[in-house]
C-alpha cells in the first residue's frame, strides 16, 4: 500500500527566509497602481465638482443628475432652485447640479 502514498518531504527553514520583501513587492505596486489610477483621477473629479457648485450664481442655466435642465432662480447655502419652465421652480441640493451650460442654451424657459 506504500507505492499510492508517497513520502512527504519538509522544506528547509532558509526558503521561507528568502521572499520577505520581495514577497510584498506585489502587494505594494498593486496598491501604488490603484492609488494612481483610481483613487487620484476620483479625487480631481471630486474637487471640480465642488469648484462647479460653489460657483453657481443666480441665472446659470443647469443640467441636474437626474437630467432636468433648467435656470437657477434662488440660492441658499445648500438647496437652490431651478426654473424648469416659466413659473414652474424646483428645489433640488446644490450638489444635484451635474453640467453648467453655456448661457443661452435654453431659450423657452
Amino acid at each position: 500500500m506504500n507505492f499510492l502514498i508517497q513520502d512527504a518531504m519538509a522544506q528547509t527553514a532558509g526558503g521561507a527566509q528568502q521572499g520577505g520583501l520581495m514577497g510584498f513587492l506585489p502587494l505594494i505596486i498593486l496598491l501604488v497602481a490603484f492609488y494612481f489610477f483610481v483613487i487620484r483621477p476620483q479625487m480631481k473629479r471630486q474637487r471640480e465638482h465642488q469648484t462647479l457648485v460653489q460657483g453657481l450664481q443666480k441665472g446659470d442655466e443647469v443640467v441636474t443628475n437626474g437630467g432636468l435642465l433648467g435656470r437657477v432662480s434662488e440660492l441658499a447655502d445648500v438647496y437652490l432652485k431651478v426654473e424648469v419652465a416659466k413659473g414652474v421652480e424646483v428645489k433640488i441640493q446644490r450638489a444635484a447640479v451635474s453640467i453648467v451650460l453655456p448661457k443661452g442654451t435654453l431659450k423657452e424657459i
